[in-house]
């Protein structure tokens, strides 16, 4: 067992604290808690419905919850607006590829890079040294990311022309970008072949060693996040049903029934 699949006696990174989101009459999350600590790949799976995208998107502070903390580093992220969230660590991709479909795949992973920098109109429109210096900064970190994706040969070409494998790795060079403590990764195998889910899996876990980030997976395909999570917490009709292991998750009798089908099938 390495040290990331052994859990720490530091401070979790990520706490989510008996999370219940509600729409109108209905309960999209019911008092959900779970704990992410630093090095980290955590599988969160669950059929359509069971409240993962909600999470989700309560971590990025697109929705608020009704109830319950999201804490980071002992912080809560709650007060903090959607637009504010890349520069505290976390990044995200989405289950449809959200990329600026007119630009380039330069200047999508140019956008990511300047959540994290800290100028000002007046510095900008006067050019100062420092903001050059940062400009410089920021190109040399998008260059480094293009290349460590592959991405080099298709930097000046235009989005919406790349095939969908290549746009969602667009989509996770300009997450990366931003130098996020916690990559939080909705459905990044959805319409990837056997291959391409493989060569995913692989890269999900050099980017955890390589840039030391901490990873939350959503993701239908059993076999990917049973191969490269450390730890799976399982969702049905918003409450966690289960949590542990993958090994210990797989074999839940609830989950066997819920998600996974019978041992036979």
């Amino acid at each position: 067992m390495n040290a990331a699949q052994t859990a720490p006696a530091t401070s979790p990174l990520l706490a989510v604290c008996d999370v219940s989101v509600a729409f109108g009459g209905i309960i999209a999350l019911n008092g959900v808690s779970f704990e992410m600590h630093h090095g980290q790949i955590l599988g969160l799976i669950g059929p359509n419905g069971a409240g993962k995208t909600t999470l989700f998107n309560c971590l990025s502070r697109l929705y608020q919850p009704s109830s319950g903390d999201i804490l980071l580093e002992g912080t809560s992220i709650l007060k903090r607006p959607p637009h504010r969230i890349a520069e505290i660590g976390i990044g995200r991709t989405f289950q449809n590829v959200a990329l600026f479909s007119n630009l380039s795949v330069l200047d999508n992973v140019r956008v990511g890079a300047h959540a994290r920098t800290n100028s000002d109109i007046l510095s900008d429109s006067l050019r100062l040294p420092k903001v050059r210096r940062d400009e410089a900064a920021l190109n040399d970190r998008v260059h480094e990311i293009l290349g460590y994706l592959d991405l080099e040969s298709v930097a000046r070409s235009i989005v919406s022309g790349l095939p969908f494998g290549t746009q969602k790795r667009v989509e996770l060079a300009r997450a990366l970008a931003a130098e996020p403590k916690i990559l939080l990764l909705d459905e990044p195998a959805g319409g990837l072949n056997h291959e391409e889910v493989h060569a995913l899996g692989d890269l999900i876990r050099r980017i955890r060693t390589d840039r030391k980030v901490t990873v939350l997976l959503v993701e239908h395909h059993m076999g990917l996040v049973m191969s490269i999570a450390d730890h799976v917490v399982a969702l049905n009709f918003g409450r966690k049903l289960a949590e542990g292991t993958p090994a210990v998750v797989q074999s839940d009798p609830d989950v066997i029934k819920a998600y996974l089908g019978s041992k036979d099938q």
